[in-house]
């Protein structure tokens, strides 16, 4: 394991938590394809004799920080009606909880490979994925998020004509200042 034995906190002043959505349907091309950064979050990764990984996020801090593809850009308008439905209608501004079960080498050696329980919307659910060293003291990790898992309906509008993909990417690139 290249990750060195340790406690790391991370957190939006030395990390980045996003999440992105793609979209699909008969009216895709209206829709965006969407980046969002997580404002209020905070994790603890130990990693050695007892390794775990614990992430919690405020589920009204959502922003949109780029919408690509659409028929126009996003303006600032567009991006606060965005916020406002994953705030009252997808996430419903309730806290997101992530807890290791077990940790250990990843398939390829160089990172660690996390199952735990996601819990969203009160719903929990097991997750999988690799914490990778991505070099010069950062870390990066990616899993993909069913929403209809946790019991989340994925957005749409125009009649169901345009839909958001019900799997979401979220992932973490991370600076490891250690505790």
């Amino acid at each position: 394991m290249s990750i060195q034995a340790g406690t790391y906190r991370f957190g939006p002043d030395n990390s980045t938590l996003s999440v992105r959505t793609g979209r699909t349907g008969a009216a895709a091309k209206a829709g965006h394809n969407l980046l969002f950064h997580v404002t209020a979050w905070e994790a603890t990764l130990v990693v050695g004799d007892a390794p775990s990984l614990e992430l919690t996020a405020d589920g009204g801090s959502l922003r949109v920080i780029e919408g690509t593809g659409g028929m126009q850009a996003l303006g600032d308008d567009d991006k606060a009606d965005i916020q406002k439905t994953v705030d009252d209608d997808v996430l419903k501004r309730q806290s997101i909880a992530f807890r290791s079960t077990h940790i250990g080498p990843s398939a390829d050696g160089d990172g660690l490979a996390v199952t735990g329980d996601l819990t969203l919307r009160g719903t929990s659910h097991p997750l999988t994925f690799d914490v990778a060293d991505a070099g010069d003291g950062k870390l990066a990790a990616t899993a993909t998020i069913k929403q209809t898992d946790w019991k989340i309906k994925p957005y749409s509008a125009l009649f169901g004509a345009l839909k958001v993909i019900d799997e979401v990417e979220v992932s973490i690139d991370a600076s490891t200042s250690s505790a």
